[in-house]
């Protein structure tokens, strides 16, 4: 079924999120669960009680009444909870105390050794050649942690913007020298993280990374060498997309559609883009099944070239996590991005500025990657579509 612009508004209206009273009285569910298919047809995408958190801080310093009641409601918004260090992993311990059983609490699996070869504003901990660190001090301890957790669900996304940037900034040095360290460390944590209730999704970037047309087949073949290295996992379903990203999921004709080099990238949209990729990734032997990050993309337009990645100026909250996409091949519409926290410091002087967050298009003033910007929280929520 095409979703139309009418249609993916009324889809808009669903959300999937619980309100927090209820929260408070959740409980596992009473045997061990075992995922099949799509894991967000019949399960709500968890309200971590981490950006529950960070939501409520910042609904304390809202002093116009009308906001601050809308503000309220974003904490009820399924997200994923970001395990971004070794140090992190830690917080699953509390996120998956108040997890119900009608719930699927997601997490982000995003330490590679060299992590973010092409960027400096989100550099990880972890050092080119340190992967035996990672398997063992970061993978091995979620995959632990999950284990013992038999009675909740778990969807995972493993590693964003690591295999695409094989793909696309391989000439870059940094990125050469992380390469053998991403198919590795991809391959086991598919490997390590196949658990009965577990369901995975490699990430793939977005339609204006691997979306170009020279990218879409070499892009599916990395993916899926590390599918298949990863011993062809059960638990694993697919890819995600435009995670932390911007892109509209069926605009047409797409942002970028006018461009002087639109001709050579079809994704336009994601909507095309998981179509496209999908269907390179079945030829490639992998399972095609799809996420989509719509946590701020309400607003398009702000950019002036898909590469614009970082705070966009003008960005809303955009449509809630929903299972209802009204396409076979999209699981779920997601929030994989914590909106209101920072993509990368606009601080010109530090040692993380990264020159995209300085840009025109790029909020300023921001503080560094991760940490909470109350004033671009408003701004989200201000221009979010649907409105809360």
């Amino acid at each position: 079924m095409k979703v139309n612009a009418v249609a993916f508004a009324a889809l808009a209206s669903t959300v999937y999120a619980a309100p927090a009273q209820e929260l408070d009285q959740a409980s596992a569910c009473a045997s061990a669960v075992t995922l099949t298919g799509n894991p967000f047809a019949s399960r709500t995408l968890h309200p971590n009680s981490f950006f529950r958190s960070e939501v409520e801080s910042a609904v304390a310093q809202i002093s116009d009444s009308t906001l601050a009641a809308s503000a309220k409601k974003v904490a009820d918004v399924g997200s994923f909870l970001w395990m971004d260090t070794i140090e992190n992993v830690g917080k699953f311990d509390e996120a998956i105390k108040d997890v119900p059983c009608s719930n699927i609490l997601g997490l982000v699996v995003y330490d590679l050794p060299g992590r973010d070869c092409a960027a400096k504003a989100s550099n990880g901990e972890l050092k080119v050649g340190e992967l035996s660190k990672y398997k063992s001090d970061y993978i091995d301890v979620i995959a632990a942690k999950i284990k013992a957790q038999p009675n909740i669900a778990f969807a995972l996304i493993i590693e964003p913007d690591s295999l695409p940037n094989l793909v696309t900034n391989i000439n870059l040095t940094t990125c050469t020298n992380s390469a053998s360290g991403y198919r590795d460390g991809v391959a086991y944590a598919l490997k390590s993280l196949n658990l009965p209730n577990v369901m995975m999704y490699m990430d793939a970037g977005h339609g204006g990374w691997l979306g170009w047309n020279d990218n879409l087949k070499p892009g599916a073949q990395e993916l899926a060498k590390a599918y298949k290295a990863g011993g062809s996992p059960k638990q694993f379903r697919g890819i995600s997309t435009n995670i932390a990203g911007w892109n509209a999921y069926d605009l047409s004709p797409g942002e970028f559609a006018k461009a002087t080099d639109a001709q050579w990238n079809k994704a336009q949209n994601e909507k095309t883009f998981v179509s496209l990729f999908g269907a390179e990734l079945k030829t490639a032997g992998m399972p095609n099944y799809a996420i989509i990050d719509t946590g701020r993309n309400g607003v398009t337009g702000l950019r002036n070239e898909w590469g614009d990645w970082c705070n966009v100026n003008g960005a809303g909250f955009g449509v809630r996590p929903t299972g209802s996409t009204g396409n076979s091949q999209v699981d779920a519409f997601v929030w994989g991005k914590p909106g209101g926290e920072s993509d990368g410091t606009s601080d010109t002087t530090a040692t993380r500025y990264d020159s995209f967050c300085g840009k025109e298009s790029a909020y300023k003033p921001s503080p560094e990657a991760g940490q909470w910007n109350q004033a671009y929280f408003e701004m989200l929520l201000k221009n979010a579509k649907p409105a809360f």
